[in-house]
């Protein structure tokens, strides 16, 4: 069964970089265990998010929920320039309060039906003053550096989530025209805990089993089959961080037996949830 991987760790808050590459060719998909935000600079580039795929220009604002399957897609060599800030669900979480709620500029995004805000006058907007000092202190030696990008970090946010409630803004529409597939990804999210067969999902949608399995394979680049157990393992692992049992999280997830669950584990984070579980908690020390 083909699958795609998890990649990168982030044991911080935050991580921000500046990027600029060329020739990248083609980039898996893939998914993280953090949410993301990437700032489109140049390039002739799309961004493709669980089935839907979005045409960038230059200071399109991408939102990637933790556990969103995604990949950018490259329509030339020209040079692929971008800002990627990495967030921690645990930082989010926390700051996810009424009156603070920093998540709602990600909420907002889903609730549009959209991963893309697009900003009016960017150049000019204290979202672009924000990032800006961001990039402006990185990696600099001085007193309390550190200290100071957590600041800056927190005034980003709170600038981004500003300009998600103003009207200078457009949260883009999909390029993707594959709205079968696209309402067949909702339903898979909606449902994640049910029996999710392919004969169940087929039977919803009345249409064949080759024709789903063909068809979701070819419009969006990965099995029914790996997508179901890569989103079940995300509500998995987000129950086992909160503290819920691994059993129970396995079947709260969706799994129908703890073998079953496990060994979707393994294979996908190479080693168990309890070995996965030790080694985060050592490292908080």
């Amino acid at each position: 069964m083909e699958s795609y991987s998890k990649k990168g760790y982030l044991y911080d808050n935050f991580k921000i970089f500046h990027l600029t590459d060329e020739g990248l060719g083609e980039i898996d998909f893939h998914y993280h265990d953090f949410h993301k935000v990437l700032i489109h600079l140049n390039g002739n580039a799309s961004y493709s998010i669980e089935g839907q795929t979005f045409d960038l220009q230059k200071n399109d604002i991408v939102f990637v929920n933790a556990g969103e399957v995604h990949r950018p897609i490259f329509h030339d060599d020209s040079i692929y320039e971008r800002i990627i800030i990495y967030i921690s669900k645990e930082f989010l979480r926390d700051y996810s309060k009424e009156g603070n709620d920093l998540s709602l500029c990600f909420r907002n995004a889903i609730e549009k039906g959209s991963h893309v805000l697009r900003l009016h006058a960017f150049k000019n907007s204290k979202v672009a003053t924000a990032v800006n000092n961001l990039i402006n202190n990185l990696g600099k030696e001085a007193y309390a550096n550190e200290l100071l990008m957590q600041v800056l970090f927190l005034e980003f946010m709170v600038e981004l989530n500003r300009t998600a409630l103003g009207n200078e803004i457009e949260y883009i529409s999909t390029s993707y025209s594959g709205t079968k597939i696209y309402s067949i990804i909702q339903y898979i999210n909606e449902n994640l805990t049910t029996d999710l067969s392919v004969d169940n999902i087929c039977a919803e949608f009345y249409l064949s089993r080759y024709y789903l399995m063909h068809t979701f394979k070819e419009e969006t680049g990965y099995t029914i089959g790996n997508y179901i157990t890569m989103k079940r393992l995300s509500i998995a692992q987000a129950l086992i961080d909160e503290g819920t049992p691994i059993a129970a999280a396995g079947e709260q997830a969706g799994f129908g037996t703890y073998s079953t669950f496990l060994r979707a584990y393994k294979k996908t984070y190479g080693t168990s949830p309890r070995k996965k579980a030790e080694s985060q908690a050592s490292l908080s020390f």
